[in-house]
C-alpha cells in the first residue's frame, strides 16, 4: 500500500484531478470512461439515424424528393459507416461493457486503466476523421469501400478509411483488457462456472476483437495505398484483384458481426433472468454457444460472396457453414425460451427490450437461412431483402439488446430511476415502428427491388411509402426515449441499490457505485442466477461491507 501511495504521490496533478473537466478528461476510472463512451456513442447514433431518416424520406416517393442522386449516395454512405463503426461495434463494450465487467467480477477497475483510456482518445481522434471526411468530401462507396469504386471516386476514401484504421485500435486494446481482466482480476469463489453471461460474452467478443480487428486494418491500410500509391493490389489493370478486396473485407466484418451481436445477446441473459426470476437454463450451453460463434464466425465471410465468381464447390461449403453457424445461435434462443418457461415473469422496459430482442433477433436468423441457400441467393442478393435482414440482426438484435442494457442498469450507473410509463411509449414506437420499415422491406426485397437504388419503379411506390412513415414512427419513438432519460437525469427519483431485485453481482453496489466498486473485497459464494435465494441478506452474503453501507 506504501508503495502504491508513494507512486501516486508523484504522478502530475491532473491525473489526481477530483473536479472538474480535467477529473475526465485524464479519469482511468471504468465507470466514467463507460459514460463517456456512451455520450460519444448516443451522439454518433443521433447523426446515423439523421442520415437514415434522409434517405428514407427520399424514398417516400419515386423520383427526386428531397436530394440529388450524388447526395443521396453519400447519405446512404454516411448512414451505415456510423452506424456500423461509431455507434454498434463500440456500443455495448465500450459503454455498458466498460461499466460493469469489472463490477460483475468484484474488481476495482480493468485490468489496464490506462490502456482504457487510451482505447477512448483512440476513439475519439477516429471519430473526429470520420467527421472530418464528411466537412472534406462525404464519401459515397457504401460502408463497405468495394473497390474498384473506392480507388476511381474523387470523395474522402482516405480519410474514413484511416479513421477506421484508427478505431480498430481501440476495439483491439479494449478486448485485450477485457481478456486480461476476465482472467485476472476475478474476485474469490468467482471460477469459471460462476461468471455472470455478460462476462461469457465480453470475452467472446474480445476474442473476435483482436483476431479479426487486424485483418480489417491491413485490408484498409491496402486501400489507402492503393488510393495513395497506386499499388495495384486491387486493380485489375495491374495484376490486382477487387474481389480480393471482398475476402479481406468480410473475412474481419462477418466476425465483426458477432461483434455487435454477442453483447446484446449477453445483455438479454442479464435481464431475462431478472425479470423472470429463474436461473438461465442450460448456463454451459449458453456460455459456450458464445464461443462457439466467436470461433465458427471466422468461417462463413463466403456466404457474402456467392454471387462473385467462386467456385460451384467453394459456395457449397461456405452455405453449409452458414447453416452450420445457425446452431449455436439456435441453442441460445430454445435456452432463453426455456428460462422463460413457468417464470414469474414482469414485465418492465428492459423486459420488454429484451423479449424484442428474441422476436425480432429470431426472424433476422431465420432470414438469414435464405440468403445461406444458394439457389434462394441468387434472386435475393443485393436487393431490399438483404437489407431488412442485416436490420432486423444488427437493429433488431444489437440495438435492441443495448436498449435493454441501457434501462436496466440506468438507475445503476446515474442513480437516477426514469418515468417507466414513458419508456413504455417509446417502446411501444420504436417497435412498432422498426417492422413497419424493415418487414415491409422483405416484400420489397422479395419482389426484387434493388438496394441502393436512388429511384425505382412506381409499383414499389407504396411500400416504399409505408416504410418510410414507419421509418417517422421509429424516429419519433427515440425522441421520446432520448427526453425520458434527459429528464431523468435531471429530476428522476433516486435509485436504490437494486431497484429491480436482481441476483447480479453488480446490483450489490452503491448506486451509483463509489470510486472503486466496493467497500472491500467481495468474496462470491454463490452464483449470478441463484434466485432460489429469496432476501438481499442471502443474494448478497459474500459482500458484508456492502451491506453494511446499505444500512
Amino acid at each position: 500500500m506504501a508503495t502504491a501511495t508513494a507512486a501516486h504521490a508523484h504522478e502530475p496533478d491532473y491525473l489526481n484531478a477530483k473536479t472538474g473537466i480535467g477529473s475526465w478528461i485524464y479519469t482511468v476510472d471504468h465507470k466514467r470512461l463507460g459514460i463517456m463512451y456512451l455520450a460519444s456513442i448516443l451522439m454518433f447514433f443521433a447523426i446515423g439515424g439523421f442520415f437514415a431518416l434522409l434517405v428514407r424520406i427520399e424514398l417516400m416517393t419515386p423520383g427526386e424528393t428531397i436530394m440529388s442522386p450524388t447526395m443521396y449516395n453519400k447519405a446512404f454512405t454516411l448512414h451505415g459507416a456510423i452506424m456500423v463503426f461509431l455507434f454498434i461495434i463500440p456500443s455495448i463494450p465500450g459503454a455498458l461493457g466498460n461499466f460493469f465487467l469489472p463490477i460483475m467480477l468484484g474488481a476495482k477497475d480493468v485490468a489496464f486503466p490506462r490502456l482504457n483510456l487510451l482505447s477512448f482518445y483512440i476513439y475519439v481522434l477516429g471519430a473526429i476523421l470520420a467527421v472530418a471526411s464528411i466537412a472534406i468530401n462525404a464519401v459515397d462507396t457504401g460502408w463497405t469501400f468495394y473497390t474498384p469504386y473506392s480507388t476511381r471516386t474523387d470523395t474522402a476514401v482516405v480519410w474514413v478509411t484511416l479513421s477506421v484504421f484508427i478505431l480498430g485500435f481501440s476495439s483491439i486494446l479494449t478486448g485485450v483488457n477485457f481478456i486480461a481482466t476476465v482472467h485476472k482480476l476475478r474476485a474469490p469463489g468467482l471460477h469459471w462456472k460462476r461468471l455472470p453471461l455478460f462476462v461469457w460474452g465480453m470475452y467472446a467478443t474480445s476474442v473476435i476483437q483482436v483476431l479479426a480487428t487486424p485483418v480489417i486494418a491491413i485490408t484498409l491500410f491496402i486501400l489507402i495505398m492503393e488510393n495513395v500509391l497506386t499499388l495495384g493490389i486491387f486493380n485489375p489493370q495491374l495484376g490486382g484483384d477487387p474481389v480480393l478486396f471482398q475476402h479481406f473485407f468480410w473475412f474481419y466484418s462477418h466476425p465483426a458481426v458477432y461483434i455487435m451481436i454477442l453483447p446484446g445477446m449477453a445483455i438479454v441473459n442479464e435481464v431475462l433472468a431478472t425479470f423472470s426470476r429463474r436461473k438461465i437454463f442450460g448456463y454451459m450451453f449458453v456460455a459456450m454457444s458464445s464461443v462457439g460463434l466467436a470461433l465458427v464466425g471466422f468461417l462463413v465471410w463466403g456466404h457474402h460472396m456467392f454471387v462473385a465468381g467462386m467456385s460451384e464447390y467453394a459456395t457449397l461449403v461456405f452455405s453449409a457453414l452458414t447453416f452450420l453457424v445457425a446452431i449455436p445461435s439456435g441453442v441460445k434462443v430454445f435456452n432463453w425460451i426455456a428460462t422463460l418457461y413457468k417464470g414469474s415473469i414482469s414485465f418492465e422496459s428492459p423486459m420488454l427490450y429484451a423479449l424484442a430482442f428474441l422476436v425480432l433477433f429470431s426472424i433476422g436468423g431465420l432470414t438469414g437461412l435464405f440468403l445461406g441457400t444458394l439457389s434462394v441467393d441468387i434472386h435475393l442478393h443485393d436487393t431490399y431483402f438483404v437489407v431488412a435482414h442485416f436490420h432486423y440482426v444488427m437493429v433488431g438484435g444489437t440495438v435492441f439488446g443495448f436498449l435493454a442494457g441501457l434501462h436496466y442498469w440506468w438507475p445503476k450507473m446515474f442513480g437516477r430511476m426514469y418515468d417507466e410509463n414513458l419508456a413504455r411509449v417509446a417502446f411501444a414506437l420504436v417497435f412498432i415502428g422498426f417492422n413497419m420499415t424493415f418487414f415491409t422491406q422483405f416484400v420489397l426485397g422479395s419482389q426484387g427491388m434493388p438496394r441502393r437504388y436512388y429511384d425505382y419503379l412506381p409499383h414499389f411506390a407504396p411500400l416504399h411509402g409505408f416504410s418510410s412513415v414507419g421509418a417517422l414512427v421509429l424516429g419519433a419513438g427515440f425522441l421520446v426515449m432520448a427526453f425520458m432519460f434527459i429528464r431523468s437525469l435531471a429530476s428522476g427519483a433516486k435509485a436504490p441499490p437494486n431497484p429491480w431485485g436482481s441476483a447480479g453481482y453488480e446490483w450489490a453496489t452503491a448506486s451509483p457505485p463509489i470510486e472503486h466498486n466496493f467497500h472491500g473485497q467481495p468474496v462470491m459464494t454463490r452464483g449470478p442466477y441463484d434466485y432460489h435465494l429469496a432476501t438481499d441478506e442471502e443474494l448478497f452474503d459474500g459482500f458484508p461491507e456492502e451491506a453494511a453501507a446499505k444500512e
